[in-house]
Parts: structure tokens; C-alpha cells; sequence
């Protein structure tokens, strides 16, 4: 690859290598959609009228529900509601299927819907779900008691998580494994608790249980972060040595983003070839990271390079890929170069996320375009993108930027009936717009509901550091 991080080059460099993807594309995307025929109902979706094209199976697929539509369609939705991550209504239907005749409870299912609420941020409705599960008669497994264990590691609930641990460790036939421990040691990493960790790995150790590459990298990555590059170096030379914890790409990603986000863009490159030297080969991760890495820092000769490099090698460019590019060309406000990447993104087909909108939004009130913030917001709902935390503070952001308080406040609220939780990105949004106003009162205001939130939130992790150890030690 290239060295030279010339901004002007960069860019033309950049534009030629989106223009030889333009050329090159498949062309299904450009196709366009036949107008609907006469008497169709144009909204209708593929999905929805899929099962009309053959009138036979329909006929048939009626005869068979007809006895019982319940058989099918609860557990469908229930189904369709996992997988969509909305935990309010699959637990509703969950309720409804309970009540049917025809359910029997099943570990799986349980299984799923602990993932679920853990995922979502929901440890005390794992909690009641677990208790009700034992209730129906179901015996808890040592995978149903790691689910739990991985609801409140999520959401930083450690002694409780401890005291799941502690309890499997009591019962003969439902003892930890490695995927236990791996759970619970990344929450410890996650709130750079090392002595935790280190008194983990040696009850492992007393268990003969082996860390494995993943529990490593969780590991690796924790130190990284937390600046301990010693430690991190120590666990890769461990991990180099082990039969049963040898370095992957995973490990090489995960060293490159420690250093690819902190800014430090020589020793990301010297471990990108320490990694390849250890017979590691990139994947199309690793490309975006270093893209990533490159646009954050407003390299994009060594943007462009990465990108020509993956073309060569037939790395396909991922949604990722565009999201790193327009991030990069978000913080720095260039609205121009911004909207040509997100076009040619929408029409090689690529599907827009969440991360995409925030960085559109973010781009255009850097580049004080505040008008197209209200378009970007208006086409990311045509889209059914996701409203979360992050598009709502991108948003927030938009408002402070435009020193528009009143609307900022509208986003606030509506964050707030959305069920979306605000954060600390949040709150100091909102409390520097406050600030440039003179609006005190405010300030104090949004001091005081964010110093609640932090209470309550520490209030689930009530058990001293003592405590937690001495449930290790069992």
C-alpha cells in the first residue's frame, strides 16, 4: 500500500476507486421495479404476496391451519419478534402461547427469549422469566444458567452474575465451562476490573478448564483499551504458545481497532505486520478497521490505498466500508464528498443502517447544512431505519449545533416516549447547548436527572468488591 496521506490526492484517489466500483457493479442494482398491474394494491410487499404465486399450495397451506391457525401463527410471531429484538412483544406472545392447549414448554424456547432480554438490556425480566421457567417444571441447564449469567453481565449486574456462578458451581450436573467464564470475564473487562479477571482465570485454571482463543481476545482487547499494552502483548505471546488459544483474525482485529481508535496509526500498522508475519490473514473486517482508522485521521491517500487493495484481492465492499468512508468525511464536514459516497452506496444496493444516518446527520450539521438534517431524519423513516440512542443523540446534536433549543428538547422528549435511554453522550450534548445559552436552570436540571440515572444504575451492582471475590473464591 501507498504511504502518502496527501488530502487533496487522497480524495481524487478516493473518487476514482468509488467511479471503477460504479463501472464494475452488478446490474441488478440499477434494475427498476415493474410498475404494479391493474387492480394490485401497490402496498403490498415481495414478502407479503410471496405465497399468492402458487394458488394450489395456497389452498392447501388453508386446509391445514384451518384446524387450529393458533398451531402456527403464535409461534411465528413469537419467532418474528426474537428476531426483530422487540423483547415487550415477544414476551407478550410468549404469554399467549402459554395458554394455548397445545404448548408444551421447551428449553429452547427459554433459551431464546433469555438471549433476547439479555441483548435488549432486560436482566430483571430474565430474572422473572428464569424463576417462571422452573415453575413449569423446565430443569435449567447449564446453558439456560450461562444465559442468565450473560442478561446481567450485559447490563453490568456483576455480583448477581457471580451469584448465578456461584450457584452452578453448588450443583453437580450444572457446572460452568469456558463460554461461562468467557461471559463473565468480558464484563469484568468491560468495567476494568482485572483483578477480577485474573481471580477468574485461576478458578478456571483449579477447574482445568482452558481459555480458548475467544475468552483470550475478550482479554486482549480489555487491556488494549485500557492502555496496558504490556499485558496485551504478554497475552498474545501466551496465545502464540497455546494449543488451545492460538491467535486468529479476530485477534488481529481486535489489536488493530485498540490502536485504529485511539489515533495511533504507526503501531496499528507495525501490528498489522506482526500479524501477517504470525500467518494471520486479513478478512474484510480487518480492511475496514484500517479504513476506519485512516478516515478518522484524514489519510485518504491510505483510505483510497486500502480500498484499491481490497478491489485487487476481491474483498467485496460492505456496508461497513461506506460507513467508515462517510464518517470520515462526516467529522470533517464535508457534505460533498459525504453524499457522493452514500450515493453510490444506495445505488450499488448496499443497505443503509443505523450508523449510516447518524454520520449523515452528524456530517450535514458540521457542514451547518441544517435543512438536509431534516431530509436525512425524514428518509431514514421512509427506510424503517431503527430509532436508538445513537440516532436520537446524532439528532440532539444536529439541534445544538443549529442552536435550536426548542427543537432539541422536542427530540429529547421524543427519545424519552420512544423508550430509548439517554446516555452520557446525551446529557453532555445537551448540557454544553444549555451552557452556550446561559440557560442555568436547565443545566442544573439535567445534572440532577443524570445524576439519578448513574444511581440507579449503580444500585443494580449493590454488592461490595469484597463480596464479589469471596463468591470467586467458592
Amino acid at each position: 500500500m501507498t504511504t502518502g496521506t496527501g488530502t487533496g490526492t487522497g480524495l481524487l484517489r478516493f473518487r476514482c476507486a468509488i467511479a471503477a466500483t460504479a463501472s464494475s457493479s452488478s446490474p441488478v442494482a440499477f434494475q427498476r421495479k415493474k410498475h404494479w398491474k391493474e387492480g394490485e394494491y401497490p402496498g403490498f410487499s415481495e414478502v407479503s404476496t410471496s405465497h399468492l404465486n402458487n394458488k394450489k399450495g395456497t389452498k392447501t397451506n388453508i386446509k391445514k391451519k384451518s384446524a387450529n391457525p393458533w398451531v402456527n401463527t403464535v409461534p411465528e410471531a413469537l419467532s418474528d419478534y426474537i428476531h426483530k429484538k422487540q423483547w415487550q412483544q415477544a414476551l407478550k406472545v410468549f404469554e399467549m402461547l402459554k395458554k394455548q392447549p397445545f404448548y408444551q414448554p421447551k428449553e429452547g424456547t427459554y433459551m431464546r427469549l433469555l438471549v433476547l432480554l439479555g441483548r435488549c438490556g432486560q436482566p430483571g425480566q430474565a430474572h422473572q422469566l428464569f424463576d417462571s421457567m422452573i415453575e413449569e417444571g423446565v430443569e435449567p441447564t447449564s446453558e439456560l444458567y450461562t444465559a442468565l449469567i450473560g442478561a446481567y453481565s450485559r447490563s453490568n449486574i456483576l455480583d448477581k452474575a457471580f451469584a448465578v456462578l456461584h450457584t452452578m458451581i453448588e450443583l453437580p450436573y450444572r457446572q460452568p465451562d469456558v463460554y461461562t467464564y468467557s461471559i463473565l470475564i468480558k464484563a469484568c473487562v468491560d468495567a476494568s476490573r482485572f483483578d477480577l479477571v485474573e481471580s477468574l482465570y485461576e478458578q478456571m485454571a483449579d477447574r482445568s478448564i482452558v481459555p480458548n482463543t475467544v475468552t483470550q481476545n475478550i482479554v486482549l482487547s480489555g487491556y488494549g483499551r485500557a492502555g496496558r499494552y504490556a499485558e496485551m502483548e504478554k497475552v498474545l505471546l501466551g496465545m502464540l504458545h497455546s494449543s488451545d488459544s492460538q491467535p486468529d483474525v479476530w485477534t488481529m482485529n481486535t489489536i488493530l481497532s485498540v490502536f485504529g481508535n485511539k489515533g495511533q496509526i504507526e503501531m496499528m500498522e507495525r501490528w498489522y505486520e506482526k500479524c501477517r508475519n504470525f500467518g494471520i490473514e486479513p478478512e474484510t473486517r480487518t480492511f475496514n478497521i484500517l479504513i476506519g482508522a485512516y478516515g478518522k485521521k484524514k489519510m485518504y491517500d491510505k483510505m483510497s490505498s486500502v480500498m484499491e487493495y481490497m478491489r485487487k484481492l476481491s474483498f467485496p465492499w460492505t456496508t461497513s466500508t461506506y460507513n467508515n468512508v462517510i464518517e470520515a468525511f462526516s467529522d470533517a464536514g464535508d457534505a460533498r464528498h459525504m453524499e457522493y459516497t452514500f450515493d453510490q452506496m444506495r445505488a450499488e444496493g448496499m443497505k443503509a443502517d443505523t450508523k449510516t444516518f447518524c454520520c449523515l446527520v452528524r456530517g450535514y450539521a458540521n457542514a451547518g447544512l441544517f435543512h438536509k438534517v431534516i431530509n436525512t431524519v425524514q428518509l431514514a423513516g421512509k427506510l424503517e431505519i431503527p430509532e436508538n440512542t445513537s440516532l436520537f443523540n446524532s439528532v440532539i446534536y444536529a439541534c445544538a449545533k443549529a442552536e435550536d433549543i426548542m427543537e432539541m428538547e422536542r427530540v429529547f422528549k421524543r427519545m424519552k416516549d420512544k423508550q430509548c435511554r439517554p446516555d452520557l453522550t446525551t446529557y453532555s450534548t445537551m448540557i454544553d447547548a444549555y451552557q452556550k445559552e446561559g440557560m442555568t436552570d436547565k443545566v442544573y436540571d439535567l445534572e440532577q436527572e443524570k445524576l439519578m440515572m448513574a444511581v440507579i444504575h449503580q444500585s443494580n451492582d449493590s454488592h461490595n468488591d469484597e463480596e464479589k471475590l469471596e463468591l470467586l473464591a467458592t
